[in-house]
């Protein structure tokens, strides 16, 4: 799949402005950096990814006044038989976004797809929390992903991720300019509530999914690793 066919799409209907599609088609070779990035530093294939063509919000409810922008998500696309991670990377990360913050965005969505197939290969995933409350949210996500430490042998990119999410991501500069040169601009935007914002799986499909044996060894010993970090944190 093309990672740009959804954004190019949105070009050609007119809802993504030349300057504006210019910028990210300049800027995109940052996030294949990225990709090929983490995959030398984790040893792992990174799963598919592509560029939405809209700032996610999200919020508690339509009438809520609180709201904070995804700029990436890991997202399940399930058919009857077949289960694919999808990583969703907002236009403006790749338009706005320094190169340090696109590629520990992309580590920390990384993070999350190993922790989903953690689960899985575990049958440990029927439906994943939900919380209404965007601190609960931050807490919970830095508690059940994998140490970035045991995945990434790359200092760099883990200085990225520990500078930008401390606990849980703001990026105040990015978040401005999104504002105002992506959403006062009437430019694409999709709202989701953080109640919705979820993973559902059937105990069928789960049962159905075969993983690499290989790929399940490494997340094991990842998992180990992870472990035995947060044990030395603890104490």
């Amino acid at each position: 799949m093309d990672p740009l066919i959804r954004f190019k799409d949105a070009h050609l209907k007119g809802l993504i402005s030349d300057d504006v599609y210019d910028l990210v088609l300049n800027r995109f070779p940052i996030m294949v950096g990225g990709v090929n990035r983490i995959e030398k530093a984790s040893g792992i294939q990174y799963p598919m990814a592509y560029v939405e063509p809209s700032v996610v919000v999200s919020s508690h409810g339509p009438n809520s006044y609180e709201f904070g922008i995804l700029f990436a998500r890991t997202i399940p696309v399930t058919t009857e038989k077949k289960l694919s991670i999808v990583i969703q990377v907002s236009a403006p990360l790749i338009a706005y976004g320094l190169k340090g913050t696109i590629h520990a965005i992309l580590a920390h969505e990384f993070l999350h797809y190993l922790e989903l197939m953690r689960k899985i290969s575990k049958m440990d995933l029927l439906s994943d929390e939900i919380s209404g409350n965007l601190f609960e949210n931050i807490y919970s996500d830095q508690t059940r992903l994998f140490e970035a430490k045991a995945v990434f042998k790359d200092r760099t990119l883990l200085n990225h991720i520990t500078k930008k999410f401390p606990s849980g991501f703001r990026d105040y500069k990015l978040e401005d300019k999104v504002l105002k040169y992506w959403i006062n601009k009437n430019l694409p935007q999709t709202n989701v509530s953080l109640d919705t914002n979820t993973v559902k799986l059937s105990v069928e499909l789960l049962s159905k999914i075969r993983l690499d044996p290989k790929f399940l060894k490494k997340i094991n010993e990842l998992e180990e690793k992870s472990q035995k970090i947060r044990k030395k944190k603890l104490y």
